[in-house]
């Protein structure tokens, strides 16, 4: 596994606390991830700063909204100079097709399509009211984002080969969270792999985070995966 196909999400609140991180773990991993608890207590502000360190930034917003507004969030957010940004396919047709629009604007930044969050099965899709099973939502979800111009996907590990061989999608992004190392406790994750299957299935890149935060030596942890 090499550096470019891991991701950190810098789930935490304290803005100097995901900073630490990004120099410590920088060279060793890709890109790291701003979500919505960093995000919305500290804004592009903290994206600039980890941008100064020359490091990538994955803004994992899951923009859901009418089209006008999530194209309005996209050209504010991806001024920022970010690598990755994630909307919802369950937004549908119209606006998955304004964001593409929206973000033609800013070749740097790979829109991610957000199918069906890693912590929800089947039961809790059908509790929603959906009749397809998680991987037949993940496939029909991927299918209209692909149909609407979407370069890239978020997917649980579980997905990643079926997405691979049912689209045909050679060059399609897939941004796998949910991927445990082995030992890991799988908190509040319900779709799991360890990393290491997720990318010999075709994953492009992994997202891990509390494995590494929450562990006894986090260098470790990284070297470990570096390695396989």
């Amino acid at each position: 596994m090499t550096p470019d196909q891991l991701i950190l999400a810098l789930d935490m609140h304290d803005p100097q606390e995901a900073l630490r991180w990004v120099d410590r773990c920088q060279g060793r991993i890709g890109t790291f991830k701003v979500g919505l608890q960093l995000f919305t207590g500290h804004g592009p502000e903290l994206v600039k700063e980890i941008r100064k360190k020359k490091a990538e930034v994955f803004l994992d917003l899951k923009l859901h909204d009418i089209p006008n507004t999530v194209v309005k969030s996209i050209e504010a957010v991806c001024q920022l100079d970010i690598r990755f940004l994630t909307i919802h396919t369950s937004g549908g047709r119209d606006m998955m097709e304004a964001a593409v629009q929206a973000a033609a604007r800013f070749p740097q930044t790979t829109l991610l399509g957000v199918t069906v969050l890693t912590n929800l099965t089947s039961d809790d899709l059908r509790e929603l009211g959906v009749d397809h099973s998680s991987s037949g939502q993940v496939l029909h979800l991927a299918r209209l984002a692909k149909s609407c111009g979407m370069k890239g996907l978020v997917c649980s590990p579980l997905e990643v080969a079926y997405l691979r061989r049912e689209l045909t999608a050679e060059k399609m992004v897939l941004v796998t969270p949910g991927v445990r190392p082995v030992g890991s406790e799988a908190n509040d994750q319900a779709r799991i792999a360890t990393p290491q299957q997720a990318i010999a299935d075709g994953s492009t890149h992994v997202v891990i985070g509390r494995p590494v935060l929450n562990a006894d030596d986090p260098d470790q942890v990284i070297n470990e995966l570096l390695k396989d």
